[in-house]
């Protein structure tokens, strides 16, 4: 393998780069145009990117809609197999709730007038005493 073409130096002619100073005003243009050029591709790409992250939510609401009828189905099937033990659980937990109902009254009704007992003695018991602090605070304020 020759590496020839790395061992010959660049010619430069002198109109070229004469030609190339007087061309830099179209340069420079021609580098706003390509920067008009990327930043459209950049605005394109992320109104792209919004769009695919737009059809992924609905693709993954989809999905989540159709598991959650399945584990909805699952769940009715078995309640149905279940029917008839569900209902003797569902009379016996309802037997539990009005029993634990009844003895939270009862005890509401018991405890009723202690609780009004005590609200009156601390509302009764009110101190006329004004503290030492609080004196010495509103001397120092107004003088």
């Amino acid at each position: 393998v020759t590496l020839a073409f790395l061992r010959k130096k660049p010619v430069y002619n002198r109109s070229t780069t004469t030609t190339a100073n007087m061309n830099s005003g179209t340069g420079i243009q021609e580098l706003m145009a390509a920067e008009t050029r990327a930043s459209q591709i950049v605005a394109e790409a992320r109104i792209a990117r919004g769009d695919r992250m737009k059809q992924a939510q609905v693709d993954a609401d989809e999905l989540i809609a159709a598991y959650r009828l399945e584990q909805q189905e699952a769940f009715d099937k078995k309640a149905a197999t279940d029917g008839g033990e569900g209902s003797s659980t569902s009379a016996k937990l309802q037997a539990e709730t009005n029993k634990d109902i009844q003895d939270m009254q009862a005890q509401f009704q018991s405890n009723a007038q202690k609780a009004v007992d005590v609200l009156l003695s601390k509302c009764c018991e009110v101190s006329l005493e004004v503290p030492s602090a609080r004196v010495r605070s509103t001397q120092k304020l107004y003088g």
